[in-house]
């Protein structure tokens, strides 16, 4: 509790996880409990007396050797491929642990783990926000890895979400062009698109059908985004964790009026509708929409808070679902039964 409280997680949050955290996970945060850094605020750490400072605390996050090899299998040169990569940039956050504090993020081989691999949850969101904040594109992208046997909605529900809204707790003094939410949707979406990408060649080179086809058309899901949802990413993990279910969905992007909302459901004829988003209260038109023009299309919405249930229009087909696993699996029910 008091690692993540450091953090920057809310007390009550960070109680609730530690009292909900197993046995390996408590014997890792009781190994790598960090005491409490001196913060140096005034002028530039000496280089020469703390030559590893930056590196401890303030949240430098480098790629693992192995990834940064090239395929010679040399490191390369550090005016390459790290030119772009900030290091040792002084923030107020300047906690020790995270990406660079050991034990519990590192991958026991030193490389890239993929969404299949075990690893100790808190640790790995620990790595991806302090990624995020460093703003280094290539941790992240190491750190959110989907290989082609791993499971999107894992790497949605265990580590992607939780860094995100984590992340969205975060007050940041940022420079000109930079934002640490930016960086880490950058690269979770470029995961799920090499991800559902190598599925697709799979599947094609197996022998099924590619993905326009209208044998896969047919039960096609609709996913819509929350209005005013900047990055719609659970819209995504949504569509790539129904994909690797052999399903196909589309995710609705850009403005999106109600009627326009109604108009895009007349032309795809979809088996399922669902409003996919992180937000607590988000308007629910869209949902009230179609539901008047469709009345029998099942429509699912994901809502973790009870208040905002209550705006959901009253009907049969239509179902607030509190996870995005249980989200998944009412889809995929109704696929199944159509």
């Amino acid at each position: 509790m008091r690692r993540l409280t450091l953090e920057g997680v809310a007390p009550v949050d960070a109680a609730r996880a530690a009292v909900e955290a197993g046995d390996a996970e408590l014997e890792v945060a009781t190994r790598s409990a960090p005491a409490l850094p001196t913060v140096r605020v005034e002028g530039e750490p000496d280089s020469e007396t703390e030559p590893d400072f930056a590196e401890k605390f303030l949240g430098t996050v480098e790629a693992p050797t192995e990834a940064r090899k090239g395929a010679g299998g040399a490191a390369p040169a550090s005016g390459s491929e790290q030119a772009d990569e900030p290091r040792g940039r002084a923030r107020l956050r300047a906690l020790p642990g995270g990406a660079t504090g050991g034990g519990a993020s590192a991958p026991a081989g030193g490389g890239p783990r993929s969404a299949a691999s075990p690893a100790p949850t808190s640790g790995r969101v620990s790595a991806l926000v302090d990624a995020a904040l460093a703003y280094s594109r290539t941790a992240c992208d190491n750190l959110l890895l989907l290989g082609p046997d791993g499971d999107p909605a894992t790497w949605w529900t265990e580590l992607v979400e939780p860094a995100w809204l984590r992340l969205s707790e975060r007050t940041v003094l940022a420079g000109p062009g930079e934002m640490p939410e930016v960086v880490l949707a950058t690269s979770a979406l470029r995961a799920l698109r090499n991800y559902t990408e190598e599925f697709e060649r799979v599947m094609v080179e197996a022998g099924g059908p590619p993905a326009n086809h209208p044998s896969r058309m047919r039960k096609i899901v609709l996913v819509f985004a929350a209005p005013d949802e900047v990055v719609p990413l659970s819209a995504h993990a949504l569509a790539a964790a129904l994909a690797a279910q052999g399903s196909m969905a589309r995710i609705v992007t850009g403005p999106a009026s109600t009627h326009r909302s109604v108009e895009l459901v007349t032309m795809v004829r979809p088996t399922a509708v669902v409003l996919a988003t992180t937000q607590n209260k988000p308007d629910l038109d869209v949902v009230h929409a179609v539901n008047e023009s469709y009345p029998e299309l099942p429509i699912f919405v994901g809502l973790r808070a009870d208040a905002a249930a209550t705006d959901l229009p009253f009907g049969p087909t239509v179902q607030r679902v509190r996870s995005f696993t249980g989200l998944l699996h009412e889809v995929l029910a109704v696929i199944k039964a159509r």
